[in-house]
Order: C-alpha cells, then sequence, then structure tokens
C-alpha cells in the first residue's frame, strides 16, 4: 500500500530509482517546516525499510529548490529547549539522509538557501542548473543565527575550511558555475539535460569528492590556525558584542566539528541575543519592501536616463545590468563616454571577466546624445543638475515626445516635486524614483509621491525598482524625503564636534563602535564636500549660515573629499588616510546620533513615511544605520544608549542641548 505525504511526492522510475518531489503545501516557495521535516524524516525510515537503487530529491515548484527554513517557526522560539528542538529535528533529519546506504542526489535548481543546502550537502551528490536564478548560500548570520542542521560541518569538509568560512560567515551566495568550481556541486547543466544528468550521475555510484591533503590538514591538525585566521577577518568587519553569529560558527567548527548540539554555550548565547531578534525583524522589513509594486501588471522593459554624470551613468549602467534596454542621454557622445567606461568596469566585475556577457549587456546600454530613446521608453529618469529651471525645460519636453503611459521620474534629491511638476501639462505624471551613491551597492531607492502625483503612477515606480531588483520606499515629497532629511542633521552634528577640536578619527571611531557602516566624516568626505554644502543650502535654505568653517573652507579651497584626494581625510588608493583614534569624549556617539534619531521621529509624524517600520526600514537599507538595532526607532523602543536611554537622547535634541 502506498503512503502518502502532505508536502512529498515519491515517484519510482524503471531503473528503480526514486524521484522525492519537494512541493510544500499551501505555499508558493518550498520552506522546511517542522511538518515537512518531521515527514521527510518518515520518508526516508521507509525508504531504509526498502532501500531504492537511489534517491534524487528535487523541487516541484518553479520558484526554486527550497529557500531555508521556516523563518516564522523561528521567530516563535522563545526559549532554549524550543531553540534546541529545532535545531535538533534537521540535525536528526539530515543525518539520517546522509547516512544512506543508497546514493543520495540533491538537483539544485534556483535558490537553495539556508536549510536547503544543508540538505543538498547531506546527500552523496549535488547537481546545479546552470541558470540565473541557481544561487547557493548559507545566509544564516545575516539573520543572526547559525547553520545549525549540519552546515557547519559538512561544508568546510566539502569545499575547505578557507571557502566554507567564507560563505558562512558572510552569508553571501554562488551561482551554478562557481558552486561547481568551489566543489560544492559535482556538475553544473543546462535545464534541458538536468534529470538524465541527474539519473546518470546517481547510478554511476562514483566517490565522493576528496580534498586534497592540505585542505584537510586545515580541516584537521591545522584548524586552530584557521579559526585565528577567521576571527581576525570577522573582527574586521563586525564587533562580537554587536553581531555574536560570525564567530560562534568559527568557534562551533573549531571546537566542536560544526555540531551545533555540542555546542550549548554558544547556541545559547545566539538564540538569547537581542542581535538574532532583531535581524529577524530586520528580514521582514526587507520583505515588506519587496511587497511594494506587485499590485501593478506594470514590466517594464526600456528605460531612458537624461544625465549621464556619476548618478545618471550609474543608473544606467545597473538598469541594463538588470535586463533592461537603456538609452542614456546628455549634451554629447564625450559626455556619455565616461558613464560607459564606469558600466563596462561594472560589469567585468559582476560577470567575474565573462566577456560575452559583459558584450551582451554593454550592447543593451546605448548611447543617446539627441534623445531618441525617450519616445520608446517605459520609465523616464531625469538625472541631470539640480536646478529647478532646467528640470522644468527637460521635463516640459519629455512629456511632448513620451508615451502616454510612460512613467516620467525625477532622481531629484533637493527639490520640491510639485516645482518640477508645473512644467507639465499632466503634472499627475510626475513621480520621484531617487538612487543613492554608489547605485550598484546601495539596495534602497525611495518611491516619490508628490502632491499631485497619481497613485498608478507610483505604483508603476515602485514596480520598476523591483524590477531592476531594488528595494521601493514610499515616501511623501518633503525636504530630503527620508534619506537624507535623517542623514543631513547626523553628518552636521559630527563636523560641528570636529569643528570643536575632536579628531575625525575619534569621532568616526566612536560611531563605528555604536555600529555605524561608515563613520559620518568619512561619509561627508565620500559623498564630497561641495555636495554637502549644496545639499544643505536646498534642504534649509541657508544652511551656510550654520555650516561648520572648516567645511566651508575646505570646499573654497577644492578640497571636495574623496574624489579631490583631499577632505577631511587625504585620500589615496580610493581609501582615507586615517591616523589613530583618541580616546572619544563620553557620550559622542550618542550626541551625533541624537539628530537622526530625532529626524526619523519627526518623518513619521509628518507623514513622510507611512509608519515607525517603514521609517526603520529606510534608514537602514538607505544608510546602513546599525542593522543589529533592528532600526533608530526600534533602538528607542529598546531602551537607546544605556547610559541616558533614548528618549533622554531625544529629548536633549528637541530641547536643543547636546
Amino acid at each position: 500500500m502506498s503512503v502518502s505525504y502532505k508536502h512529498w511526492r515519491i515517484e519510482r522510475d524503471a531503473e528503480g530509482l526514486a524521484w522525492l518531489w519537494f512541493d510544500r503545501a499551501d505555499a508558493a516557495t518550498n520552506t522546511l517546516s517542522a511538518e515537512a521535516l518531521d515527514e521527510l524524516a518518515r520518508v526516508l525510515a521507509a525508504f531504509d525499510s526498502a532501500p531504492p537503487a537511489g534517491l534524487i530529491i528535487a523541487s516541484a515548484k518553479p520558484a526554486g529548490f527550497i529557500a531555508g527554513a521556516d523563518i516564522h517557526e523561528f521567530t516563535a522560539l522563545d526559549k532554549p529547549e524550543a531553540a534546541r528542538t529545532l535545531i535538533e529535528r534537521g540535525w536528526r533529519t539530515f543525518n539520517q539522509l546522509a547516512a544512506a546506504r543508497y546514493p543520495t542526489l540533491a538537483l539544485v535548481r534556483g535558490h537553495c538557501l539556508g536549510g536547503g543546502l544543508e540538505l543538498a550537502l547531506a546527500c552523496r551528490y549535488r547537481i546545479v542548473v546552470d541558470e540565473p536564478s541557481t544561487r547557493l548560500a548559507l545566509p544564516e548570520v545575516m539573520l543572526g543565527i547559525v547553520p545549525g542542521w549540519g552546515g557547519m560541518k559538512r561544508l568546510p569538509e566539502l569545499v575547505g575550511p578557507a571557502a566554507a568560512l567564507d560563505l558562512m560567515l558572510t552569508g553571501k551566495g554562488v551561482d551554478a558555475k562557481r558552486a561547481q568550481r568551489l566543489g560544492l556541486a559535482d556538475e553544473c547543466v543546462p535545464p534541458r539535460v538536468m534529470e538524465n544528468a541527474a539519473r546518470m550521475l546517481v547510478v554511476s555510484r562514483r566517490p565522493r569528492r576528496r580534498l586534497p591533503l592540505m585542505q584537510r590538514l586545515l580541516n584537521g591538525p591545522l584548524k586552530a590556525v584557521v579559526a585565528g585566521q577567521a576571527r581576525k577577518q570577522a573582527a574586521s568587519r563586525a564587533r562580537p558584542q554587536h553581531y555574536p553569529a560570525p564567530f560562534a560558527i568559527i568557534d562551533i567548527w573549531a571546537r566542536h566539528g560544526g555540531n551545533a548540539l555540542a555546542a550549548e554555550r554558544e547556541m545559547a548565547t545566539i538564540f538569547g541575543s537581542q542581535t538574532a531578534k532583531n535581524l529577524v525583524r530586520v528580514f521582514f522589513l526587507q520583505e515588506r519592501l519587496k511587497g511594494f509594486g506587485k499590485d501593478s501588471d506594470f514590466v517594464p522593459r526600456r528605460v531612458h536616463v537624461v544625465g549621464a554624470g556619476v548618478m545618471g551613468g550609474d543608473i544606467a549602467a545597473w538598469c541594463a545590468l538588470r535586463g533592461m534596454t537603456v538609452t542614456l542621454q546628455d549634451q554629447s557622445v564625450e559626455r556619455i563616454a565616461p558613464a560607459i567606461a564606469r558600466a563596462n568596469k561594472l560589469y567585468e566585475k559582476k560577470f567575474r571577466g565573462d566577456k560575452r556577457q559583459v558584450r551582451f549587456t554593454l550592447d543593451r546600454l546605448i548611447a543617446d546624445p539627441q534623445g531618441h530613446g525617450a519616445a520608446h521608453a517605459d520609465v523616464i529618469i531625469e538625472a541631470i543638475y539640480e536646478n529647478l529651471d532646467a528640470k522644468q525645460a527637460l521635463f516640459r519636453d519629455l512629456e511632448s515626445r513620451a508615451k502616454p503611459d510612460a512613467v516620467l521620474a525625477t532622481n531629484t534629491s533637493s527639490l520640491r516635486l510639485e516645482d518640477i511638476a508645473t512644467a507639465l501639462d499632466r503634472p499627475e505624471r510626475l513621480v520621484g524614483i531617487h538612487f543613492f551613491n554608489p547605485v550598484a551597492m546601495m539596495p534602497l531607492v525611495e518611491v516619490v509621491e508628490g502632491t499631485d502625483s497619481d497613485a498608478d503612477a507610483v505604483k508603476r515606480a515602485a514596480a520598476f525598482v523591483r524590477a531592476i531588483d531594488k528595494l521601493p520606499l514610499p515616501v511623501k515629497s518633503a525636504p530630503g524625503f527620508l534619506v537624507n532629511a535623517v542623514l543631513g542633521p547626523y553628518m552636521l552634528e559630527a563636523l560641528r564636534c570636529v569643528e570643536e577640536g575632536i579628531a575625525p578619527e575619534t569621532v568616526d571611531e566612536a560611531l563605528l563602535a555604536f555600529g555605524m557602516p561608515m563613520g559620518p566624516v568619512e561619509l561627508v568626505d565620500t559623498v564630497g564636500l561641495d555636495i554637502a554644502v549644496a545639499a544643505g543650502k536646498a534642504l534649509a535654505g541657508d544652511e551656510t549660515a550654520q555650516a561648520p568653517r572648516k567645511l566651508l573652507d575646505l570646499v573654497a579651497a577644492g578640497h571636495l573629499g574623496k574624489k579631490s584626494g583631499q577632505g577631511y581625510y587625504r585620500w589615496s588608493g580610493g581609501k582615507a588616510q586615517r591616523g589613530s583614534p583618541a580616546t572619544a569624549p563620553d557620550g559622542l556617539a550618542e550626541r551625533v546620533v541624537a539628530p537622526l534619531l530625532a529626524a526619523v521621529q519627526r518623518c513619521v509624524e509628518d507623514g513622510v513615511v507611512a509608519d515607525a517600520d517603514l521609517a526603520d526600514a529606510g534608514v537602514i537599507f538607505g544608510t546602513g544605520f546599525a542593522p543589529f538595532t533592528g532600526g533608530p526607532l526600534n533602538f528607542l523602543r529598546q531602551g537607546g544608549f544605556p547610559r541616558r536611554g533614548g528618549a533622554a537622547a531625544l529629548r536633549a535634541v528637541q530641547a536643543g542641548s547636546h
């Protein structure tokens, strides 16, 4: 009598092979819930009683292989015993799979993440399908947790400890070809032959891949050396008090052979940490941003960008990278050429020197000095200099040539949409699509709704942002929108500290210790001192009256920061040349962060963003605000700075004190 399962389907072929198809019920994506894991354990027990000639595990869903554990179940864990039960369930089930007497194979097409990759690692063989959606990763560290179902044990044994730790400590993924090069996959095949390739490999019974001798030594007797180097590298990227998970991964691998169940102390630290709770919160905030634009059927394919400066050129390059046909307009081909050259560098980096892919992508980025592409574009983005008259004249011309249903968008960072829109016959067509520099690295894009903006135009703008794999944040038209409105006071306060005689290195170190990815003074240098002054004028009327004298003097002397080689720091090889920081005055980080916290709260109160969660999401993904806090307003709710508390910090700012 055959047994049916809720989440798994078994098929047997003429060669005696069992095909186990994962199809989680009532879900678009496969995730490993407790129920799905328990069913898998029963399936494997049945196979132990009547072994197949081989087992091939594959996904029945088009969305990918397995996206990992069910994160909703993880968020329900409130006690260490519950966490241990969750870990034990996956550990036991995947050990059961790894111990099978018959050959096993994971056929991976699409995303294979977290617990999904741990399942694949428990199989004897892995075949990956060579298509853009295939991605393998152990991203648990990004949620503040560790790969507890065998990944910390099996991945170093398969690809060597250095490569394995790099993947686990960063959470970054690899595509199908790189998975094969690393030894993570046995074969990389095109979709048309994937099932036949899986069948042939699983019946071949060829030996498992064996690590070279040196890699085996690094995974054994020399493990302490590798762990020491890994700790140094992890400490250069994150501080253990903020992000304990990377250090726990190293310790569990080095001391317990990757067995999470044997690492009681480390696991108690991880699952009891506020960081894990906050990073899971950040995950759900990200998922919320990904949902904007889903209710639109708009499918953009052609983009026209006006302005081939750093922002416009990089926006165009990114859109072409994401598959759009892009026309880039400026006054001459000579003005467009530097943008094409930067795009070429970006594509060479993204495609790891695959000249064919670089050429195909560059073919989609078309120099268009006459602006002919505007007539065919689904989305038109203006990215010229911040001058109202120039933008109005441009949009007057663009409206006359654009398709009636094309999205008309400005990338302005400081001018009012309502003022620009007065040049249009249909002002409701104008929306803001505000990118951040560097475009290729910053995940957030503000989708700005002006007073007159049509709701459908805003939805289509959000759909476009998702189509180019960015996170859309809906904001209302207001000075600085959200991100610049909160960054401005933060950077200004940091520069005031420097004006008072505190070294830039000391200010920056205080904020790095707080958890910021870059110090605020270095950030000003990176943005450009001239841009900081100009943005201040536009956002605050006459900000030069408040701007620190040193900032104005540097700009007057042509010292504009990173781009000129000199600002608050001297720059060499693209890096700030910093001296050693002094001991920070008590409360320095609190003083500099407090104006940012107050500005975020004001943006919520003024309706620039719909609610506090979206404000937290925008500031995290738009500024890099310490993710381990769960966002600035969440940080305040959880007590803020230990010394005085978040509420006190806000009161101090609102009272005008430091």
